[in-house]
């Protein structure tokens, strides 16, 4: 299976994520539908991203359409990894059916969420 050079856009199929660093945090933009079929696409760039050294993780949800309970286990597999190294999740832009899953879940109160991308990035100097 070719996943493409490294550095590129992941996708498979019904999802991409896009990556970049802003600052202290690595932001990344999930495209699509996050459920069982397309997880690995946004788990590797998320652990690609705490390799590096990047505690802090910004995920833009703006333009997540669906996110399942295996999307929003990679999303806690992320946050766990990233405050064991001193860091943080953050959710930012969130559609009304993926915060309608955070809220039935309860998993809302374990992220940092945020309105928008801007107030995300601004809180760059807490976790």
């Amino acid at each position: 299976m070719d996943r493409g050079m490294p550095g590129s856009t992941s996708h498979r199929g019904r999802l991409t994520v896009d990556v970049r660093r802003e600052g202290a945090s690595a932001v990344l933009t999930p495209d699509g539908e996050l459920d069982h079929h397309t997880a690995e696409v946004l788990r590797e760039p998320l652990e690609q991203a705490l390799a590096s050294g990047c505690g802090r993780l910004v995920v833009d949800c703006s333009r997540l359409e669906f996110c399942d309970s295996t999307g929003l286990n990679v999303l806690l597999g992320a946050r766990l990894k990233a405050e064991a190294a001193g860091g943080g999740v953050h959710l930012a832009n969130m559609q009304p059916v993926v915060a309608r899953v955070l809220e039935i879940t309860g998993a809302g109160a374990v992220f940092t969420l945020h309105e928008t991308l801007a107030d995300a990035l601004a809180g760059s100097s807490d976790s």
